[in-house]
């Protein structure tokens, strides 16, 4: 496993955008921003910024992450008006230390009878491992409980980069990047890359089934993507590690029997690192084929030159690319992008940095995915979180946090 700057080191400047951090400064107003639990830090220490968004049943949007004292918190606001976030409540989470830093963030996902999850990775003393820990709500995250483990398996080995969604039977799924197949050390027996692992809950996360393996060989850290498919049941995406160390995409059912995928991408991508740049994934109903839509990174061949570039595509139902929707952003500079659709109306949104200023970009379309519209939603300078977007039925925003604020945009397409 590589480190990010190591990585960036290995491809050298083609690659060098992705690593850019802009120096923490001062923020301009943004529309629809206000301020949550404060964030400020030592001015050389990198803050960890990442957090989770959801709307609840009633409409509010709540967000789950870190403040300046690596406290857990949360915080909620309505929609429709002026951003208004309650009073940052801090959970207890015990001593756990708590994952806060771009692809592995705190989560928070809502369910029926009032259910409602947080979900965090808990990194552990050896480097590279951790344990997937939750709390659980029963009365619409009025209160939660203490933190507790999700997976049986407790060795001190990868358990991190987890994803959680309920389907639309209520069933709550948890999914994690996992290395519990490796090979002894000393073994001539070779493993590539890690593995996706997952359980289920039936009652809102009081109890779980049993861990069981999606497929072997995924990246080691990068997100992984879910969606419903129309029916309600979850489907996965993730980087894969395809024979000769090629890092493409692979997309799974989730209920579906081990190592049952679907190559989604094809960029042909040979590096032996993890880029840390995980996929999205959104349900398209909106065109004249159900499929999904899905947006990654990756570096392929165009005209024998390499073109590093975050792009999107729709695939079937199957999870396979249609190649005549595959197309990069508008936007060289674009990283972490992420998708969520409503019939025909679709969103990509990304961060895109130059010198010390990030924008925060959105790809509107109102036809499938066919033709879109640019927008700037908003400027930072300084340290950002990956902009995550929140649905709920038609309403779709996007969360934006950097040291200064949280910034909350309501889509109109």
């Amino acid at each position: 496993m590589k480190l990010l700057n190591r990585w960036c080191a290995v491809l050298g400047l083609v690659m060098a955008w992705l690593c850019v951090v802009p120096q923490a400064g001062a923020q301009e107003g943004v529309k629809e921003s206000s301020k949550p639990a404060a964030t400020s830090q030592h001015r050389h220490q990198r803050p960890k910024l990442a957090m989770g968004a959801a709307i609840a049943p009633d409409g509010r949007l709540w967000v789950v992450g870190l403040n300046a004292q690596a406290q857990l918190f949360v915080q909620s606001t309505p929609l429709g008006a002026a951003v208004q976030w309650s009073e940052a409540h801090i959970l207890n989470t015990g001593a756990d230390p708590i994952a806060a830093d771009g692809e592995s963030r705190p989560k928070i996902a809502f369910g029926p009878n009032g259910w409602a999850v947080i979900s965090y990775t808990m990194p552990l003393a050896k480097p590279y491992t951790g344990f997937i820990r939750m709390l659980r709500s029963s009365d619409g995250g009025q209160t939660f409980s203490a933190p507790f483990t999700v997976h049986q398996d407790r060795q001190e080995i990868t358990h991190r980069f987890d994803s959680v969604a309920f389907d639309a039977q209520g069933v709550l799924h948890t999914l994690w990047v996992d290395k519990r197949d490796q090979p002894p050390k000393g073994s001539a027996q070779k493993y590539a890359g890690a593995a996706i692992y997952r359980n289920e809950s039936k009652d809102g996360g009081q109890t779980f089934g049993p861990d069981t393996k999606v497929a072997d060989h995924s990246c080691e850290c990068c997100r992984i993507g879910l969606a419903r498919n129309p029916q309600g049941q979850l489907q996965a995406t993730w980087r894969h590690v395809f024979e000769g160390s090629i890092r493409d995409h692979a997309f799974a059912s989730v209920g579906a029997a081990a190592n049952r995928i679907t190559r989604s991408t094809h960029d042909n991508w040979q590096i032996n690192a993890c880029p840390h740049h995980g996929p999205g994934l959104a349900l398209d109903i909106g065109g004249t084929q159900t499929g999904y839509h899905t947006v990654w990174f990756g570096i392929r061949k165009v005209n024998g030159q390499d073109q590093a570039a975050v792009r999107y595509a729709r695939l079937n139902t199957q999870g396979k690319p249609l190649t005549e929707t595959v197309r990069v952003l508008p936007d060289p500079r674009a990283e972490h992008a992420d998708v969520l659709a409503d019939g025909p109306n679709v969103a990509v949104v990304w961060r895109s940095s130059e010198g010390a200023v990030t924008s925060l970009k959105a790809w509107l379309s109102t036809d499938g995915g066919q033709n879109f519209t640019l927008k700037t939603l908003g400027q930072a300078t300084g340290y950002n979180d990956h902009p995550r977007l929140a649905q709920s039925g038609a309403r779709m925003v996007v969360v934006w946090r950097n040291t200064q604020e949280t910034q909350v945009h309501e889509l109109r397409f």
